[in-house]
């Protein structure tokens, strides 16, 4: 008994149960019509798989109860056995010491499996509680005959029942309740409360109440289904949010009033069972099945019904082999798609879709007599006793071909939900209703069932092309064309194509049939949806070429323009609408997508209709465009175009001048050959904010030339002329306009002083000779002071009395002996500064310095005389060597090359002087600005090189000259030397 359920017996190892299976045939492996290739690598499991549980009982097994893996059986006279089963090892075995002739009647376990409730044959129940071990009497029950129970799913628990309901064999339903606490002192009884409720009549006598279910459905409504041997009883009722506690009464009361809904049939078999499906846990049941004399009744039950829950109610017939007279029906388990009926001897499945035996197992007559079918909701297995065996059947995948089922009962709908996860069984049912629905003239839903399936494209199209059915073929090919996989380019060109020569036929039918418009605008907008997805749009780009060519055969011109702007053909648009003479609609393309390359293309004709909508566009589009290229469009229409073309053209290039900075020379040019021809006024002006210095000049000036000369402008070609530095020929010309003009002109040479009296010679000409105007010469020579009158008299004819000149000589006579005076004193000056000079030099020649013999060098400290030295003006003295050293780190790199040299050059004169004689070392002592103490030379280079180092190092002390100042900004201490020496000290 330790291991009731560690191992299992197969007892089907002799004999296997006969299977009525409708799966797929033997014939449909490997390639199907559909193109799914099925294959089979091993065989499925039976869906009802029988185990013989390992389990020899030490006495004959009376009855039995599982629910919530707690199993419970009664064996012989006196013993109950439990089990739970998730620990088979550990049964439990408990004595319920009655000493009388009672015999266990029946055994009632609530879903949470807690509460046990034994019925005895003689008219008394017995209480136990999973957690305990002890056996209690209902005494509140003695007297009656339980014969089923309905339990309480909602308020049940561990502890207490809730109220419940308590069907007996005299018909009569009574409401109870169970707690397993001890109670009180004085009440130590389990049944809290045992009352009558209801009673249950068969042709007018008491009938026992078989089986009794309570459910509960939504908005608080309460249903109770009892059955007696041949009726069906339902009691329908609301009990009110929180009042649950208070029972069932008040639903019994509700239907008072009315005879209680019923169904009755003929046939009594002397009892009968109801069996319930539901789905998950403490849900509501889906389904029910009730066994009684005349078949089965199944069907669904639906709560929102007002009177009936029943629905979908069909009547199952026994079959002709079961024989009331030796092998009833025994009990009933339903499953989501089969009932299972025990007989005495074998289990029949019956599907409930079909009402067809798809299952049947015979049982061997060793085990003896089968006596009981129970259902465990909880896990969902069957359980099947006799008095020496107990069976589970395990249901798996019970919906795999269920699908076949509903596909030949034309559900497809049911049939698609079973078989979502087995795509050949998928396409099968969806070809079958695609031809469902084309043989019944659902072309499109058939279209739309066929698109889904793997069957030929070919056959498919050719069927509806066959029926003369475009509206189904073209939905078959969109729904075709959305399945496909992008890296299908070849079938998507393909259907891409074929739906648009669809479309464009049926518009063209719908534009011609009268009363069709609105059906005409709905497909037109259907079509351009389609021509607007994105998810075939690189398709219909890569051949938009024959998309054109198509929409182009059928003359339709507007499905042209839309497609052109859905592939940002804008191009192709503005062309069309040019052609039709609509250029503001070809413009408001243009400056809504703002394509440069469009706009210099179809500037011209546009300018051509509608300059100032033109120009407007050019300036909304700002520095995107360059004005060069639109040159050419302004240009052919300035020319031969009106007035406001010219003035759209102009006001343009002043905005590209003026707004956009342009300094492109074309743009500039053009502009002053618009103002030549068209508005002088604004020329000059251009010209004097454009500005007279030629790097901010962006315009040809030679052009600019020759374009003011050509029209006269005289005053312009002027200002070019100074602009050019031709300053010649810009008084020249201003003399030609105006003497004020050619005054401003002459003056411009500053720098050149020849030139500029050359100019202004010109001007006192111009005026003398042509306008003989004495008063304004004389003005020239106030206006201008490098002339002299000495200058303009050549130009005065003979005949002029010197009354004329008479202020101007003075003037001129006044000034030269203003000059004459400044002369003198200058040379005073010169005369006084030289004797100065020679003075200055006579004294230095004198001057000398003493140097004591106690005397040390500056910067070393040591006697000065001890080597060759230098006495500054200041007083300072230094070593030649340390001054040297002093003076070489302030020196330039230049001027240290060069002293570097230098000492190169004496080094090798002194070694040649040397070698041809030895002189005797002698000292020598200078006055002057230094003094400076060294051997006599031996030549004229030697002195000279000398000379060249005293230059360099000697040319101002050290100490107080400008080295220093310069070198205030550096440290006493070089970093460097710094650095050496902490090194080592280390």
């Amino acid at each position: 008994m330790s291991s009731i359920l560690d191992e299992y017996e197969d007892s089907q190892n002799s004999r296997h149960p006969v299977q009525h299976s409708s799966r797929l045939s033997a014939a449909n492996i490997g390639i199907t019509h559909s193109g799914f290739v099925n294959v089979r690598l091993e065989e499925e499991k039976p869906i009802f798989n029988k185990q013989r549980i390992d389990f020899s009982p030490p006495e004959k097994i009376n009855h039995f109860a599982v629910c919530n893996n707690q199993l419970c059986m009664s064996l012989g006279k006196d013993t109950l056995l439990r089990i739970d089963l998730a620990k088979p090892d550990q049964p439990n075995q408990i004595e319920l010491g009655r000493k009388d002739d009672s015999r266990v009647h029946k055994l009632f376990l609530d879903p949470t499996g807690s509460h046990l409730v034994i019925s005895l044959s003689t008219s008394e129940c017995l209480y136990l509680n999973r957690n305990t071990q002890k056996v209690r009497s209902l005494s509140r029950w003695r007297g009656h005959l339980i014969e089923s129970v309905g339990w309480n799913k909602l308020l049940g628990t561990e502890t207490n029942t809730g109220p419940i309901l308590v069907g007996t064999s005299q018909g009569i339903i009574f409401e109870a309740e169970i707690s397993a606490s001890e109670g009180s002192l004085f009440n130590t009884n389990p049944d809290q409360y045992f009352k009558q409720v209801h009673s249950l009549e068969e042709d007018g006598r008491p009938a026992p109440v078989c089986c009794i279910e309570v459910e509960r459905g939504p908005e608080s409504k309460v249903v109770i289904i009892a059955t007696t041997r041949k009726r069906l009883f339902q009691f329908v009722g609301r009990v009110a949010e929180g009042s649950e506690q208070q029972g069932f009464s008040s639903v019994f009361s509700q239907n008072q009033e009315l005879l209680p809904s019923f169904q009755e049939f003929p046939f009594n078999m002397g009892y009968s069972e109801i069996t319930f499906y539901t789905s998950k846990l403490r849900s509501c049941p889906k389904a029910f099945a009730w066994m009684m004399g005349n078949g089965v009744l199944y069907g669904q039950l639906d709560y929102i019904r007002p009177d009936s829950v029943l629905s979908d109610v069909q009547v199952w017939d026994y079959t002709p082999d079961i024989d009331f007279s030796f092998n009833k029906p025994i009990s009933i388990v339903l499953t989501q798609f089969h009932f299972l009926l025990l007989l005495p001897d074998r289990v029949k499945a019956i599907c409930t879709l079909n009402g067809q035996v798809v299952y049947e197992d015979v049982f061997p007559d060793k085990f003896g007599t089968l006596k009981k079918m129970i259902k465990d909701p909880a896990g969902g297995l069957v359980w099947i006793y006799t008095e020496k065996a107990v069976f589970r059947y395990h249901i798996q995948r019970e919906a795999r071909d269920v699908w076949q089922m509903y596909m030949s009962m034309n559900k497809f709908d049911l049939a698609k939900e079973y078989c979502r996860d087995r795509p050949e069984c998928m396409d099968m049912v969806l070809a079958k209703e695609a031809e469902h629905c084309f043989q019944n003239k659902r072309y499109l839903e058939s279209a739309k069932c066929y698109a889904l399936t793997q069957n030929y494209f070919e056959e498919i199209a050719l069927k509806f092309i066959e029926a003369k059915q475009d509206e189904a073929l073209k939905e078959f090919l969109l729904k075709k064309l959305n399945h496909l996989k992008q890296s299908e380019k070849t079938q998507i060109t393909l259907l891409v194509t074929w739906l648009t020569e669809l479309y464009l036929n049926h518009l063209g039918l719908l534009e011609s049939a009268e009363g069709k418009h609105g059906v005409f605008q709905e497909t037109r907008d259907e079509f351009r949806k389609f021509l607007s997805s994105s998810k075939h749009k690189e398709c219909l780009y890569n051949n938009r070429t024959t998309i054109y060519d198509l929409l182009a055969s059928h003359g339709n011109v507007d499905d042209m323009v839309y497609f052109s702007v859905i592939m940002q053909d804008y191009e192709r648009v503005i062309s069309h609408h040019c052609q039709h003479d609509d250029y503001s609609a070809a413009l408001e393309v243009l400056s809504k997508h703002c394509d440069e390359k469009l706009f210099y293309k179809f500037s011209p004709i546009l300018m051509q209709h509608i300059p100032k909508k033109v120009v407007d566009a050019w300036i909304q589009m700002g520095s995107r465009l360059e004005p060069k290229k639109l040159i050419p469009a302004l240009v052919n229409y300035s020319q031969m175009g009106s007035t406001q073309q010219v003035n759209e053209t102009i006001r343009y290039m002043e905005f590209c001048v003026y707004q956009l900075t342009v300094t492109e020379e074309a743009i500039h040019n053009y502009l002053l050959s618009l103002y030549a021809k068209y508005k002088p006024d604004s020329l000059l002006l251009y010209l004097e904010q454009a500005g007279t210095h030629a790097s901010y000049i962006h315009y040809d000036l030679k052009y600019t030339l020759r374009l003011c000369a050509e029209h006269g402008y005289l005053q312009a070609c002027v200002l070019v002329y100074k602009i050019m530095e031709l300053y010649e020929e810009a008084v020249d010309l201003a003399l030609q306009v105006d003497v004020d003009l050619a005054k401003s002109c002459a003056d411009l040479p500053e720098d050149d002083e020849e030139l500029r009296k050359k100019l202004w010679l010109k001007i006192a000409r111009h005026v003398v000779q042509e306008e003989k105007d004495v008063k304004k010469a004389m003005n020239c020579l106030s206006s201008c002071n490098l002339l002299k009158i000495e200058d303009i008299l050549p130009f005065f004819p003979d005949f002029v009395t010197i009354d004329h000149f008479k202020e101007a000589i003075c003037s001129s006579l006044e000034e030269y002996n203003q000059h004459i005076d400044e002369l003198k004193q200058e040379m005073e000056e010169a005369t006084e500064s030289a004797k100065r000079i020679r003075e200055d030099i006579q004294e230095m020649r004198n001057k000398y310095g003493v140097v004591e013999n106690q005397e040390k060098c500056a910067a070393c400290d040591f006697p000065l005389l001890n080597r060759p030295f230098y006495l500054f003006l200041c007083g300072h003295m230094f070593h030649y060597d340390c001054l040297f050293l002093e003076v070489t780190p302030h020196l330039s790199t230049y001027k240290q090359t060069k002293l570097g040299e230098l000492q190169k050059k004496l080094a090798a004169a002194t070694q040649t002087s040397k070698s041809r004689h030895c002189p005797a070392p002698k000292e020598k002592e200078e006055g002057g600005d230094t003094a400076s103490l060294g051997k006599e030379s031996a030549g004229v280079s030697r002195e000279q090189i000398k000379s060249d180092i005293d230059d360099i190092i000697a040319f101002e002390c050290v100490y107080c000259g400008e080295l220093m100042i310069k070198s205030i900004d550096k440290p006493f201490i070089d970093p460097q030397n710094e650095m050496r020496f902490n090194c080592l000290n280390r």
